[in-house]
């Protein structure tokens, strides 16, 4: 018997078989198909003990129980799914036994009336006017009302009702509640209480109709005199009213608390009067309201009290609302308020709150309410405070994709029953979702799960928070634009005006370019005017969430001109969303991709795909250019070829890049791959060009320096190179030397022909002697010179060095030849390690650029990129000569390696590679939004707002990014200071 208990889901089989003595034995399995079988039989079990040991026990009401748990089915599943989940409820039962009964009659028929009389009240009257009730009139209201939330909440957990229809039902019986206490008060005023009109107005939840089983129910109170009455005392009266009204719902008593009636969204709030006149709540919304609460008067309706008051009152306050989001900063303010609230989440709780935290039920209500308050100047359709109906209103007018809606709701919906039994459970007020096993068993199995309650319910909440999240980030402003767009066979619904105040609320700068877009791109009959109607309402959001919504919106427009009659376009965007909303993100990014995609619109199709934002390997791309260089003789046209491949490629680095799919090193290990392929093709062509057909006199090749040798470009970054040849057998080395300038000098002027596509800048001041030595020379030069010439900081400068181009061998024999300079057997003597650092402190003294804030500069700046890099070739020049592992020409790798050695501190490393990433990073997004080479962190607010949008930080927290980087390199200036000059 135990183990069959344990089976069917009783937590302790042993207590469960001695109360099953009384029970009769058919009823196990529906016990057992309860939440909590154990609750479930211990509240039968009491149940039973309270009609048997009741002050006048009746032994026909306990066969009546018993037999209605055998035979009637309705009444039983509904019994016991409240006695096997609310324990309060259960306690409430025990109390008051014989309301089992009321199990069986019809749901939320006549809450008002049954309330009413419940506390005495004449239920017809127009003003109720309490007459003497049974008892106390607060423990009446109380028991009442727990009878009528009882039947509520036994068709609800026995699946018999909808969430709207339970939320609504709950809200009337919240209303009736309000008028029975306020019945209650009228009975506490003073015989000679002056008369006055009370209008109680429902705020939130209940004005909504869509209340939680235990919420605060949110009300503000408006007054007037009667006829010829004087406004101060009826005032005085009304106050009192509302006032005895608040105290009977909210005071406790031996029947408990019904719950707390707040009124504190009134004007001015707690610290404002109770109750004010029609006339001074309309002045304080003209005057003084704030934005918060045009928003909660979405909801405002008449409740109790004198309702035709009620109804002059929404009559008046209606207009005020649906012109609240004319005002000036409405969008930021809305947003603003939602960030904030997410914000004082505690931290405890952030991931178990089910109705402020991320993916919370908040994020639905500020997104559709965000919509409405938009959209609802010129809609009259959208004008619900009831959340699901307002959001089906949006989807049904096209505000909300038909593909958002549906889900948006239905998450909403999960949520929300989640919400409704956590309350019901004991009738507390909570939105967290517990960590105890046990509770989240209960829950999941009220939810419907059975076979693994706990993961189901967990994954499931997970999935639809998930979509919330989604949905909310998605769902600001989704203008339809009818009017602009056109749209056939439909009523024109938005003038031009009207459309330029919701772009200008979507974050465009210049809405009436905006709609010229808009205006080409949807216009006439042809079906790429049809489908960029329906993608334009989505793309119009996407634009708006980057950084440059008008750029964005113009390269759309553009490209799709350039491809909108190619098929597998539009398509594309129609029929992956994810398409659609990468491409937006990629244009409204800035310049430098938007720019690329422009010149090479076919390269659309990279975004299509994630396989297609990684970065192509080095060596197929050096057999597409091959091909594609091989196949010109015309050295100009071969190039243009190259250019389009490295086009191409840019682009999808630099969009990989802007949608999070690459880290820093990759992009610059990208960047200088196909900076690599380029010059080696190029160099291919001019090698060709040169010699016209003849044998080449000579081996010529390309070393990499600077960020180009070491794998770590930017967007904007020169190709740093030496040319080295060598003259072949026989070969006098004067001819060798002739052609080799020739070679070096035609593949400068092919890489920089006129095009509007990112140079290709081949600097050639590393070389010896600088700007004034010989652009090219031969192998045995180099090592003349190295021999006796050599300064510190070109041993530096060679720490970098790599072949990239041209001939192999000879570029690994210069590599050699170079070793013993840049890795010196015996690290660096005392005077060159001065001369290093005196470079170093003379380089940040003289090479800022006049007027700028050196802390900004993330290259020369303290703790900027140079510092780490110089601290990271420091330890190379004194140690790679005996620590080989630091042979290498990354700055992170080389890092790293000083760690392996022992030569640096971890915590060091850290800090020094945190602050040459994100310096990195800063660099490239500049790149990404201007489309040029910059090292400072913007001085002007769009385009630094821009940058830190790019690098990922929030619309309200782009501030946050100089405060972020001047830490970060403040750090890696200590170290620096530490480890560069040992102090």
């Amino acid at each position: 018997m135990l183990g069959r208990l344990a089976r069917l889901g009783f937590a302790d089989p042993e207590a469960a078989s001695e109360l099953l003595d009384g029970i009769a034995a058919e009823l196990v399995g529906d016990l057992a198909d309860t939440a909590d079988p154990d609750l479930a039989l211990a509240n039968v079990c009491r149940l039973r003990d309270a009609i048997a040991s009741g002050a006048d026990p009746d032994a026909g009401e306990l066969a009546a129980l018993d037999d209605t748990l055998r035979g009637d089915d309705a009444l039983r599943h509904r019994l016991l799914a409240v006695l096997g989940f609310s324990s309060a409820l259960g306690d409430h039962l025990v109390r008051h036994p014989g309301q089992w009964r009321a199990l069986r009659e019809p749901v939320g028929q006549r809450p008002r009336a049954d309330l009413l009389a419940a506390v005495g009240a004449d239920p017809v009257a127009d003003q109720p006017c309490a007459s003497t009730a049974d008892g106390n009139p607060y423990d009446a209201l109380r028991v009442g009302y727990r009878r009528a939330l009882l039947v509520v909440a036994a068709r609800d957990l026995a699946g018999e009702l909808a969430l709207d229809q339970v939320a609504a039902l709950l809200s009337d019986l919240a209303c009736a509640a309000l008028e029975a206490a306020l019945a209650i008060a009228r009975t506490e005023l003073p015989a000679d209480a002056a008369p006055c009109r009370l209008a109680v107005l429902g705020m939130g939840k209940c004005g909504g109709r869509e209340l939680n089983y235990s919420s605060d129910v949110d009300v503000i109170f408006v007054a007037e005199p009667v006829p010829d009455g004087d406004e101060a005392v009826a005032l005085a009266t009304a106050t009192k009213l509302a006032a005895g009204m608040m105290r009977a719902c909210s005071q406790n008593t031996q029947e408990g608390v019904l719950w707390p009636v707040d009124a504190a969204l009134r004007p001015e709030g707690k610290a404002g009067p109770l109750v004010r006149t029609l006339a001074s709540h309309e002045s304080y919304l003209n005057r003084w309201a704030k934005t918060w609460e045009f928003q909660a008067l979405l909801k405002v309706r008449p409740v109790a009290g004198d309702l035709a008051l009620g109804e002059e009152y929404v009559g008046r306050v209606t207009p005020l609302v649906w012109h609240a989001a004319d005002r000036d900063g409405f969008v930021d303010e809305v947003q603003g308020m939602r960030r904030r609230v997410e914000e004082h989440v505690p931290q405890r709780d952030a991931d178990r709150q089910l109705k402020l935290g991320r993916g919370g039920l908040r994020d639905v209500e500020f997104a559709v309410q965000l919509l409405q308050l938009v959209h609802g100047r010129s809609d009259e359709t959208l004008h619900s405070g009831n959340t699901l109906a307002a959001l089906a209103a949006l989807t049904d007018g096209g505000y909300v994709g038909r593909d958002d809606g549906p889900p948006l709701a239905d998450a909403y919906c999960y949520l929300r029953t989640l919400e409704h039994r956590l309350q019901l459970r004991r009738l507390r007020r909570t939105h967290v979702v517990p960590a105890e096993d046990a509770e989240l068993r209960c829950l999941g199995r009220a939810l419907g799960y059975r076979t693994q309650p706990i993961s189901e319910l967990v994954e499931q909440w997970q999935r639809h928070a998930r979509e919330v999240r989604r949905l909310h980030e998605k769902l600001f402003y989704r203008p339809l634009l009818n009017a602009v767009a056109r749209l056939p066979g439909e009523q024109v619904s938005l003038t031009p005006e009207a459309a330029r105040r919701r772009l200008e609320a979507l974050g465009y700068a210049d809405p009436a370019g905006a709609l010229r877009h808009i205006e080409s791109l949807t216009a006439g009959v042809s079906r790429r005017a049809a489908i960029q109607r329906t993608l334009l309402p989505v793309m119009l959001g996407y634009f708006a969430d980057g950084p440059d919504p008008d750029y964005g919106l113009l390269a759309f427009r553009q490209a799709s001109d350039a491809l909108g009659r190619t098929p597998w376009y539009l398509r594309l965007l129609r029929e992956e969303v994810a398409a659609a909303e990468r491409l937006a993100k990629v244009l409204a990014a800035g310049r430098y991709a938007a720019d690329l995609l422009l010149r090479a619109p076919e390269a659309v199709r990279i975004v299509g795909a994630e396989e297609e934002l990684v970065p192509r390997p080095h060596d197929a791309l050096a057999r597409e250019a091959a091909s594609i260089v091989g196949r010109q003789d015309d050295p100009e046209r071969a190039v243009a070829g190259l250019r389009g491949v490295r086009r191409r490629e840019l682009f999808r680095v630099s969009a990989a890049d802007l949608l999070s799919s690459l880290d820093v090193e990759a992009v610059g290990a990208a960047l200088t791959t196909v900076t690599e392929v380029t010059i080696a093709a190029a160099l291919d062509v001019a090698l060709r060009t040169v010699r016209a057909g003849e044998p080449a006199p000579g081996r010529f090749a390309v070393i990499g320096m600077g960020r180009f040798g070491g794998a770590e470009m930017a967007y904007g970054s020169d190709a740093d190179v030496l040319f080295v040849y060598e003259a072949g057998t026989g070969v006098a080395d004067e001819d060798a030397a002739r052609w080799a300038h020739a070679v070096a000098d035609e593949l400068r002027r092919l890489l920089a022909l006129p095009c509007p596509d990112p140079p290709v800048t081949i600097d050639a001041d590393l070389r010896p002697e600088g700007r004034s030595g010989p652009l090219v020379r031969s192998l045995a030069s180099y090592q003349a010179y190295y021999q006796r010439w050599s300064s510190p900081w070109e041993s530096q400068a060679l720490l970098r060095a790599r072949p990239v181009a041209g001939d192999r061998e000879l570029g690994e024999r210069f590599s050699a030849s170079i070793e013993p300079l840049r890795y010196p057997a015996q690290g660096l003597g005392g005077s060159a390690l001065k001369e290093i650092r005196r470079l170093k402190a003379r380089m940040e003294a003289e090479r800022l650029p006049r007027g700028v804030d050196p802390a900004m500069h993330v290259k020369l700046g303290p703790g900027g990129l140079s510092d780490v890099e110089w601290v990271a070739q420091l330890l190379q020049l004194r140690h790679a000569g005996a620590q080989p592992a630091l042979r290498t020409t990354g700055t992170v790798t080389a890092l790293e390696q000083a760690v392996v050695a022992e030569l640096l501190d971890p915590a060091d490393r850290d800090e020094l590679v945190a602050a040459w990433r994100f310096a990195s990073r800063v660099r490239n997004a500049r790149g990404l939004v201007t489309g040029k080479q910059g090292d400072t962190i913007p001085v002007e607010f769009k385009e630094r707002g821009a940058v830190a949008r790019v690098l990922g930080y929030e619309p309200d927290h782009v501030g946050s990014l100089v405060e972020d980087y001047r830490r970060s390199a403040r750090h890696a200036r200590n170290v620096f200071e530490r480890v560069f000059y040992e102090s």
